[in-house]
Parts: C-alpha cells; structure tokens; sequence
C-alpha cells in the first residue's frame, strides 16, 4: 500500500470518539519528534511552517513552502499531508506536480483569499481539477472559510462543502466551527470532517463524539514550543 492509500485509510471506519489526530510538524526535527510519539501521519501547517522560516503566515513564497514540506517528508517514513493556502495562484495541474514532487501525500486548499470567501462554485470547479490532476495520488482537504471570514452560517458551510466533496474533496475542514455546531455540521456533511482543535481546548476524543474524524491544531505547537524556548532562554540570561 503507498503512503497516500495508507494516509486516505486512515480517514476511514473511524468510530465516534477516535478521530485522526494529526499534529502539525513546521520542520525535520519537530516531524521525528511527532512520528516518535507515535503519530501515524503528519499535516504541516502553513502558519507554523511560515513562522520557523521567518514569515508572517500566508507571506511564504511558495518555492520556500514546498522546500520545507519536502525536508519533513524526508525526514519521516509517515505520510505527510501539506498545508497549501490557496495555492500559490499555481494552477492546478503545476500545484499537483509539486505537492507530488515534494512528496506530500495530500494537501488544505482554503476556499478564501485575502480574507474574502471565493466564489464556491468557481472553487468546486478547481477542485475538480485538482482532483483531475492528482487522481488517487493526493487526499484534497478542502477548507471552508465561512467562520472565519463569512457570516458563520452551518448551512452556508454545508452548501459549500457539498459542492466541494462533489467536485471530488476527500475531506471538508470548516475552520473555526463552534463546537456546539459540530453534530449539525457531521450530519450535513458527506465524508470525513476535519476539526481544528486549540491545545488547551475540548479533547480531540470529545471533539470525534460530536462530529470530527479527523483532529488538527494548526501553528499550536509550533507557538507552545516558541513560548518553552523563550521561558528556557529567559532562565540562561
């Protein structure tokens, strides 16, 4: 079985109450730390990954991002999905061949740019080619935006997320969802559900009871580890 056909199985026969937890490696060294730990797949977040570059998040440039997706994925023998913003205004077919090249194993792909939602429909239609382009090589993540940059509507996240799992996404990931809307959310939502989760916030099992199968935490580790670095510096001062 190759690395994107173990990671697609992961997401799948999950019973309520044990999601994928996928934490967020921004570098080599953090990704063996998180496979030694015992996590059977990785997802790199971009604000994370930004941030260990010397980005503020969504300023990387994309040869910069793919370069460090490509150094974790080395680093590792676990399959490792990447955190890819918008795209880079890559095309699809050039977004899939360095995903591909970089050896990443699936991809987020965020229905917003500069804080505004894009059109759905034109986002599904991407999808669909990105889907075209990948066919089973890559598990598409799609990001629904509606609660960070919309109105925060359910029923607007579902509408997207049936065009989106239409158009061929693996996954649907609607960021910031309140945790008392997650079941309307499982309910609506055909196939996995992706849950952002904060460290310090509802546990990743209680979160697979309401609806998640899947657990992400975006930059929190790469921001704990920040903040244990800076308080272990202030003691050698």
């Amino acid at each position: 079985m190759s690395k994107a056909e173990t990671f697609r199985a992961l997401h799948h026969g999950r019973v309520p109450g044990d999601p994928l937890v996928l934490p967020g490696p921004w570098d080599a060294a953090s990704a063996r730390v998180l496979v030694d730990a015992g996590f059977p797949a990785l997802a790199t977040p971009s604000a994370g990954v930004a941030a260990s570059l010397g980005y503020a998040d969504g300023e990387t440039p994309a040869d910069e991002m793919f370069a460090a997706v490509a150094r974790i994925v080395r680093a590792v023998d676990v399959p490792v999905s990447a955190d890819v913003e918008d795209g880079y205004g890559l095309t699809p077919g050039e977004l899939v061949e360095r995903l591909l090249e970089a050896g990443a194993v699936g991809c987020n792909l965020e229905d917003s740019a500069g804080g505004v939602l894009k059109d759905a429909a034109r986002h599904a239609d991407r999808l669909a080619e990105v889907r075209s382009a990948a066919a089973d090589l890559l598990f598409v993540n799609a990001r629904v935006d509606v609660f960070v940059h919309g109105d925060g509507d359910p029923d607007q996240v579902i509408e997207r997320a049936a065009l989106y799992v239409a158009a061929g996404a693996d996954c649907v990931y609607p960021i910031g969802a309140p945790t008392d809307v997650l079941p309307l959310l499982r309910s609506g939502i055909r196939g996995p559900v992706n849950v952002f989760a904060g460290l310090d916030g509802m546990p990743a099992a209680e979160l697979g009871e309401l609806g998640a199968t899947r657990v992400t935490f975006g930059p929190g580790l790469q921001r704990r580890a920040a903040e244990a670095l800076g308080d272990i510096a202030a003691k050698l001062r």
